[in-house]
């Protein structure tokens, strides 16, 4: 069997960047604005209207910058991971590279967390900027319920978020960062998402697909933990892909500044089932 026939699900993470040409477009039309100076306006303007709580663009203006994937099998074996298109991380290519890719290896379902309502709306609408056609993915002749973007049907999506906050009916204050750390895994170290902007006004892409793996990695044993919540997987499993993957990470740490940050954050679940009895 082919790696592509084994890979079952896609785990991933999109970063994304504003797109100052088209704020300055839409937003200020006739201010004669550099697309930087447009985006810090926007920033400002967003400031201003949370009481200074919250400058993130909205994914509509913005574009992907960093995209990372991690290969899945049917039994929950970490088997790949990868940053698209790096390292040139152009947007367009990309976009592609991350449909084609769902199609190339049999679509498999997407693993997000909180992707339902960013990274995938996110990247539909950079295949509609891009020009890239979709035919599987929305299915337009099918069942409503069979279409792979139907809000429920986790077959083809499966946002984690939606299973721990019962497809939103609470809040999950926290975030991945809290699911992560819930279970003894980094979480958000150096880099938090709404950094995003200003490293890639730096020119710092690679640090930006340094900080998607991380999330991806945590995505990924946070999966580990929804499919024992859901009956997936035993526990004991769990613990044996979860050694098996940081092992993986291990092999590659003296490569990749980003898997050797993630091991030096790493922390093991304190599993209270494990702890001695008192008498």
């Amino acid at each position: 069997m082919s790696q592509c026939d084994d890979v079952s699900y896609f785990v991933f993470d999109v970063e994304s960047a504003a797109d100052g040409e088209l704020i300055a477009n839409i937003r200020y039309p006739g201010d004669d604005l550099q697309p930087a100076e447009a985006i810090e306006r926007y920033r400002a303007d967003l400031l201003a209207e949370s009481d200074g709580k919250r400058d993130f663009i909205p994914y509509t203006f913005q574009v992907p910058v960093a995209i990372v994937v991690a290969k899945v099998a049917s039994d929950f074996r970490f088997l790949d991971l990868v940053s698209l298109d790096e390292p040139q991380f152009r947007s367009h290519v990309m976009t592609q590279q991350f449909w084609r890719g769902w199609d190339a290896y049999n679509q498999p379902t997407w693993v997000s967390f909180n992707g339902r309502t960013f990274d995938m709306p996110l990247m539909e609408l950079a295949a509609f900027r891009y020009g890239c056609s979709l035919p599987n993915w929305f299915r337009p002749k099918a069942k409503s319920f069979d279409q792979p973007r139907n809000r429920f049907n986790s077959h083809c999506h499966l946002d984690l978020l939606d299973v721990l906050t019962n497809c939103g009916a609470t809040r999950f204050t926290g975030g991945l960062n809290l699911a992560a750390e819930l279970i003894g895994k980094p979480g958000k170290m150096c880099v938090e998402g709404h950094m995003v902007q200003d490293m890639h006004n730096d020119g710092d892409r690679q640090g930006i697909s340094d900080y998607c793996r991380c999330d991806v990695l945590d995505t990924y044993f946070v999966f580990l933990r929804c499919a024992v919540l859901r009956g997936e997987l035993t526990l004991e499993r769990e613990h044996e892909l979860v050694a098996q993957c940081k092992e993986w990470i291990s092999d590659r740490a003296a490569e990749s500044e980003a898997y050797s940050r993630y091991l030096a954050g790493w922390g093991d679940w304190k599993n209270p089932w494990a702890a001695p009895v008192a008498c």
